[in-house]
């Protein structure tokens, strides 16, 4: 009786733990079961805030966000016929927000109602389709009409003759690449970056841009390797100038700074020359206030940051054209933008061209 009573006891403990372990078994399944997908009502701001809240949030109005629409959105759309595809005005809205905020992408997911790795892929796609628009609104003067028209603006500043445009660079900063080489994209002020090279005109429209260099590379070194330099060592600019600081090494076609200007004519060109060249420093200062992630850092891929270097670089031009200005508590610039490299005494040496600039147009 004893026996019957101790191995039914043990057959009924023995079948308590197989229970327990089969629970436990099915929890952690469950548990570890891929979440259920959602479908969250997305938010619209092209409906939901009046212009000038849209204006604030995504630095342009909606009559430019419309034109920009019609200039990329054919080719934002999703080839499929499933339901809650992103339609294409979202998509760049969403990149419009990450150009404006320079924002963790799972704030601007929460913000549109979607995942942070949509908001990735977005960012790239549409930064990819509005760097293809290079070609349209980034370019130097192709005819004579056109380069006596950028001459003639560039005169009518500080009469400063045969200009062809202001050329400097600037450092965008970027996220440790956290590679072997990382260190390439250190600056000289500390922190990670591409240095990113512009020319523009009169106008503060940009020109030309060469965004492929790491931070480490010195401004010279990005001219001299740079497709402009080939175009004008071919004379396709021939009796232009570009205006450079004291970055730039001397050239025939490089107007730089001179070290001790002594006579009235050097101070006259010094004064003209720096006056007019101060161009660019506010074209650069203008597009990290038009588009903070420019100046607060890309956190992504190398290879996305400089895409989205050009796209933000074309949006600039775009609303240039449709002279959709800057709210006017956002255009007060920083006196630091405005402060150019000092010149370097080999600058002088052998500059026969611009002591003939000196002499011819002010003395």
């Amino acid at each position: 009786m004893d026996l019957n009573t101790s191995s039914s006891s043990s057959s009924s403990s023995s079948s308590s733990l197989s229970s327990s372990d089969d629970d436990e078994h099915i929890f952690e399944i469950v548990v570890n079961l891929p979440r259920p997908r959602t479908f969250r009502n997305r938010f619209n701001p092209l409906e939901n805030y009046d212009d000038l809240d849209f204006k604030t949030r995504f630095r342009l109005t909606k009559n430019t966000f419309m034109v920009l629409l019609n200039a990329v959105g054919n080719d934002l759309k999703h080839c499929t016929s499933r339901n809650y595809a992103i339609i294409p005005e979202i998509q760049l809205l969403i990149a419009l927000r990450y150009y404006a905020t320079g924002a963790f992408q799972v704030v601007l997911g929460d913000h549109i109602q979607v995942h942070k790795s949509t908001v990735c892929r977005i960012v790239k796609r549409v930064s990819k389709r509005l760097a293809c628009l290079r070609p349209l609104f980034i370019s130097m003067p192709k005819n004579q009409n056109e380069k006596q028209e950028v001459q003639i603006g560039f005169y009518q500043m500080h009469n400063f003759p045969r200009v062809i445009g202001a050329i400097d660079c600037t450092h965008i900063r970027i996220q440790s690449p956290n590679s072997d080489i990382g260190e390439q994209f250190r600056n000289r002020k500390g922190y990670f970056s591409f240095n990113v090279q512009a020319v523009c005109n009169s106008k503060m429209e940009i020109m030309n841009i060469v965004a492929r260099w790491p931070g480490s590379v010195h401004d010279s070194t990005v001219f001299e390797n740079s497709l402009l330099r080939a175009q004008i060592k071919n004379n396709e600019f021939e009796g232009c100038f570009l205006l450079g600081d004291g970055g730039y090494p001397y050239r025939s076609y490089l107007m730089t700074p001179l070290l001790n200007p002594t006579t009235n004519s050097e101070k006259n060109y010094q004064k003209a020359r720096i006056g007019t060249r101060n161009v660019i420093e506010r074209v650069f200062g203008v597009l990290k206030r038009r588009f903070p992630v420019l100046s607060v850092g890309i956190r992504t891929q190398p290879r996305t940051a400089l895409t989205i270097i050009v796209a933000t670089a074309v949006l600039y031009n775009i609303l240039l054209k449709q002279n959709d200005e800057m709210l006017l508590n956002e255009q007060q610039l920083d006196n630091n933008l405005l402060e150019e490299l000092p010149a370097l005494p080999v600058r002088q040496i052998g500059n026969v061209v611009t002591n003939n600039v000196i002499e011819t147009y002010f003395s």
